[in-house]
């Protein structure tokens, strides 16, 4: 079972891959406060589609670099 996150593009300077923010609401196990977190994944982009500001969502692979375990599977534009 493949893990599959939504994010918003962020960069895509970098050849065939794009940094995804993909931001989680969680709650303090303790005071039951709710509070944002954002997380930034490199994901591989082989066609070099994604731009900034693009949604998109991804999907575990295998390590295809020393950063890189995420492939592009969808994207969606924002513009």
């Amino acid at each position: 079972m493949k893990r599959k996150l939504q994010g918003i593009v962020v960069s895509n300077k970098m050849a065939k891959t794009i940094v995804v923010r993909v931001e989680e609401i969680k709650k303090h196990p303790k005071y039951l406060r709710r509070y944002k977190t954002q997380t930034k994944f490199k994901v591989h982009d082989p066609e070099q589609k994604a731009k900034v500001g693009d949604v998109v969502i991804f999907e575990e692979c295998r390590p295809l670099s020393r950063e890189k375990r995420w492939l592009l599977t969808q994207i969606t534009n924002l513009h």
